[in-house]
């Protein structure tokens, strides 16, 4: 799996999610991490192992421990991704902006004509029926 994809496949499981979350106020050994779970110490090692292979955690050797903390590069992959569907979105709702203020200085919309609520887009449709 490429890097994106196995990052953002390694957050669909919420267990990982809520790891990241952890370790995002520091690191973390595999029993401090395992604490909040009822889950087996293979078990959070196995999701650990999913977060290491997807390049958003590593660990370091401090004597018979192996803590986890974020890794930067991972996650700022994925930032960088996510800023440029992010900066794609302000275009589309520049351009909405754009069209909106355009059809408003000519006159194409008013309160009158446009219902603000579903309920009141219903009504108005039911008023045309009946004339």
């Amino acid at each position: 799996m490429s890097g994106l994809n196995a990052s953002f496949a390694a957050l669909a499981d919420p267990t990982r999610r809520a790891i990241l979350s952890r370790l995002a106020r520091g690191e973390a050994t595999v029993m401090e991490l395992a604490k909040p779970f009822e889950m087996t110490q293979p078990a959070i090692s196995q999701h650990l192992k999913v977060l290491e292979e997807a390049g958003l955690i590593v660990q370091r050797v401090d004597g018979a421990k192996r803590p986890r903390r974020l890794a930067k590069a991972g996650i700022d992959a994925m930032d960088q991704w996510l800023a440029m569907l992010r900066k794609a979105l302000e275009k589309n709702y520049d351009r909405l902006d754009e069209v909106l203020a355009a059809m408003e200085a000519n006159g194409e919309t008013n309160k009158e004509t446009k219902p603000t609520t579903k309920t009141e887009s219903n009504k108005k449709r039911k008023k045309q029926r009946t004339l």
